[in-house]
């Protein structure tokens, strides 16, 4: 049985009728104030994809009752046959104080609308009736949203502490990864996107799109998230802490509110260098996978697959070290693996450092991999860029004369290495690719499993500086590692999950707690 079946069966040994200071939201701890929201009902889902192949699990009944804090909603179904099944305990409105979600047996917890961690103190930390909220999140939990308006906000100050492990993540999903009425498949399938809102995280760390006369990276310099009201980042803390996220899955979130304001998978407004941002997976969704909107979060061992629009989306004054990333595209869908802006002359200049990097897949209509524009600068190095008929554009003359980004140890395997979209022509675009050491833009991949290196990979030397975690080798998994990274708690990679069935693919068909 792999480690991650064991977690189906494992309880946290503290039962509902025991609750003490480590529970949900316990007397004296925290606090929730419950706002009914109006939840407009799902789309309709998508055909149900294959049914598991692997046997069923030991039958798992609901919970009597939930934790104090949450509000019992009922029960799901984990499979097809009525031997597994949920309580549902839901979570709504603002969390103050500190609350804790527990791996209880029997227990799945859900969001009710817009659900705030804290009350938003500020970039100065002293804006009137600021409350912190800490949401602890134990791992193995898994968290639901029935529809795109059921999403996660933390505010400024406040902090999201979801530390799951590699045999337990953290898992973010919709109900309708869940739901298993017919077939023990849910009703999701491989291009199942946009089921619920997602993550919002927020904090007071240097941005450059202000509100007003504001000067970037000043406390007063803030700006309104994307997709959701009254929720602003961005301040003159770049050592901010919103908590960590350690072995954490986000499946199939996203919105569109309205063009050009969406909801991504992770959004991360204005997030400072003290968050730990490390073994995170956006599978699915239907907006960008993660956006950076300034701040100077650093970030490891990241995955982005299926995104409808960007993998990763850069802008706003990021300036942050992210290292060992992965986008993958689906077919359907898929817009650039990267999207980079700066907005030109204002500071701080988007200033991104991305090491060890892997993108393939090659989804959507877009003809490029990796865009950067509007002044940004940064530093690729140790990537692997593929499956696009164009690899590479570079956009507005800022780009160029005032970021200038530097290229280090990358390899281009496309049709067409060097795309020109405004007024940077691909001739100069190859001639700054070329300033840097060991790139070609000639490559030919020989990748497995789509991101795990082979023998060509190997061949190229690696960059090395002090910045980064120091590897002797390209792209975001080695091929002598004994273990890739993403294995047991990613889903969509190939080679990724331990299963009976050898498709990595059917651990994010069928419900979370399988597989």
């Amino acid at each position: 049985m792999s480690p991650t079946r064991i977690m189906l069966l494992m309880s946290t040994a503290i039962p509902l009728a025991a609750c003490g200071a480590d529970d949900v939201a316990s007397p004296g701890e925290g606090n929730i104030v419950v706002v009914t929201p109006s939840t407009p009902a799902p789309p309709p889902p998508p055909p149900p994809g294959p049914a598991p192949t692997s046997a069923r699990f030991d039958a798992i009944t609901p919970a009597a009752d939930c934790p104090m804090g949450t509000t019992n909603d009922g029960t799901i179904d984990g499979d097809d046959d009525g031997s597994v099944d949920f309580r549902i305990c839901r979570l709504g409105g603002t969390i103050t104080g500190t609350v804790t979600l527990q791996k209880l047996d029997g227990v799945v917890y859900s969001l009710s609308g817009r659900v705030d961690v804290g009350v938003d103190v500020g970039g100065d930390g002293l804006a009137a009736g600021g409350t912190q909220g800490i949401l602890n999140i134990d791992p193995g939990v898994v968290v639901i949203g029935a529809g795109t308006a059921d999403f996660l906000v933390v505010q400024r100050g406040s902090q999201l502490n979801a530390i799951g492990t590699q045999t337990q993540p953290i898992t973010f999903t919709a109900r309708a990864n869940f739901q298993n009425e017919t077939d023990g498949t849910g009703t999701v399938n491989a291009d199942s996107i946009g089921l619920f809102g997602g993550l919002v995280i927020l904090g007071r760390a240097p941005i450059n799109d202000c509100d007003g006369a504001a000067v970037g990276g000043a406390a007063d310099c803030q700006t309104e998230i994307e997709g959701t009201s009254g929720a602003f980042y961005g301040g003159d803390q770049p050592n901010d802490d919103s908590g960590t996220l350690r072995y954490v899955q986000v499946r199939y979130p996203g919105f569109e509110v309205s063009t050009g304001n969406e909801l991504n998978g992770i959004s991360l407004g204005g997030v400072g260098d003290g968050t730990d941002f490390s073994y995170v997976q956006v599978h699915n969704s239907s907006d960008d996978g993660i956006e950076w909107f300034g701040g100077t979060v650093n970030g490891d061992h990241i995955a982005v697959t299926g995104a409808d629009d960007d993998s990763f989306d850069i802008d706003s004054g990021f300036v942050g070290t992210l290292q060992f990333l992965i986008a993958r595209q689906r077919a359907a869908g898929g817009d650039h693996y990267i999207e980079a802006d700066s907005k030109f002359d204002d500071l701080p200049r988007s200033d991104p450092t991305l090491a060890n990097f892997t993108f393939y897949g090659g989804g959507g209509s877009k003809d490029f991999g990796v865009l950067l524009r509007e002044g940004i600068g940064g530093q690729l190095w140790n990537g692997i860029i593929t499956d696009k008929s164009e690899c590479l554009n570079l956009s507005d003359d800022e780009t160029r004369d005032d970021g200038v980004p530097d290229f280090q140890s990358v390899v281009i395997d496309c049709p067409t290495a060097f795309g020109s979209e405004g007024s940077i022509t691909a001739a100069e675009i190859t001639t700054l690719f070329n300033l840097g050491a060991n790139n070609n833009a000639s490559f030919t991949t020989s990748l497995t499993d789509g991101f795990v290196n082979g023998a060509n990979e190997d061949a190229v030397t690696a960059f090395t500086d002090p910045s980064i975690a120091t590897v002797d080798y390209i792209g975001a998994v080695d091929q002598a590692a004994a273990t890739p990274w993403t294995q047991d708690w990613t889903c969509g990679l190939f080679g990724s999950d331990d299963q009976d069935t050898g498709s990595a693919m059917l651990s994010c068909l069928v419900t979370p707690f399988y597989g």
